[in-house]
């Protein structure tokens, strides 16, 4: 067995019995007290939970709860049943997850590497836990560092004339391998509403800027054309709006006088690189919970 390989095996085994339960609802008294007495009379043992309310009066509730539970995975379907009565009692919208059950994700790329290494790099090394089922470029560049890594690399070129070929081409590769969540990894194409629809908050892109500022292209170039002296990078859920999705996470850097567009493009791929990396860790730590065209994050 390769390493990687052992240490998902490892990671799956240890959390056999690890559950996440993710809630949203309105706010008001009683919520924290029932999904904790539920999990009680479960036998569980909550490890960690954190909650927020925009407003104790009349506002949304959000908890997201890590547990574990003996013979978890056995459980699943009753526990799901069970806790539809009391999510149904408070209003709730939730999810329940198995820690076990690892993401399956797929990064598309195209011509720069940055976020990609990242991203392989944490993977490799365990700090990144999920199946990276391919990955999809619409260039060769990544080709022989994806396979280095023995994931599946797939061309897939694409122009204004083959785009929605090329986009189902995609989107059936997407089925076949069973992937959760997509990853745009400095990925230079804009997605199409059909696309994005096919996978509402489930597209992770990296924004070379620090938006709402520099939407679109060539950001770092706009940057140095106006003289800012902090540049950044954004991390969001992908939307029909360009680089309006829900914001999961940001990170700036001063610069000065003395940087020219090439400097801030530098300096910036540090800033995109951890960026992405993070934004991608809560999404698969399900600690992410999209709110409107907001996000709340416990991480």
């Amino acid at each position: 067995m390769r390493t990687k390989d052992h240490q998902i095996e490892s990671f799956k085994n240890k959390m056999k019995n690890r559950g996440r339960l993710l809630i949203q609802c309105p706010d008001q008294p009683g919520i924290v007290a029932a999904v904790s007495q539920f999990l009680f009379e479960n036998g569980a043992n909550i490890m960690e939970s954190n909650q927020f309310s925009t407003n104790p009066e009349g506002g949304t509730f959000f908890i997201r709860i890590e547990f574990e539970c003996q013979d978890l995975l056995e459980r699943k379907s009753s526990l799901q049943e069970n806790f539809a009565k009391i999510a149904e009692t408070f209003s709730m919208e939730w999810k329940l997850t198995f820690v076990h059950d690892l993401k399956k994700t797929a990064i598309f790329v195209s011509k720069e590497l940055h976020c990609l290494r990242e991203l392989l790099w944490e993977w490799e090394s365990g700090e990144l836990i999920t199946d990276i089922s391919l990955v999809i470029s619409n260039h060769t560049e990544a080709k022989e560092l994806v396979e280095s890594f023995g994931i599946p690399f797939v061309h897939i070129p694409m122009s204004k004339d083959n785009k929605r070929q090329a986009e189902e081409k995609q989107l059936q590769l997407l089925q076949e391998y069973e992937v959760e969540t997509i990853i745009l990894a400095r990925y230079m194409q804009i997605l199409s509403p059909d696309f994005v629809e096919a996978h509402p908050f489930k597209i992770i892109n990296i924004h070379h800027s620090f938006l709402p500022a520099f939407v679109g292209a060539r950001p770092y170039d706009r940057a140095y054309q106006r003289g800012v002296k902090i540049i950044g990078a954004t991390s969001h859920y992908v939307t029909n709006e360009l680089d309006e999705g829900p914001i999961i996470e940001q990170d700036i850097i001063r610069v000065d006088h003395r940087d020219h567009a090439d400097d801030l493009k530098k300096t910036g791929r540090s800033i995109e690189r951890s960026v992405l990396a993070r934004a991608v860790k809560w999404h698969l730590q399900d600690r992410v919970i999209v709110y409107g065209n907001k996000t709340i994050v416990f991480n």
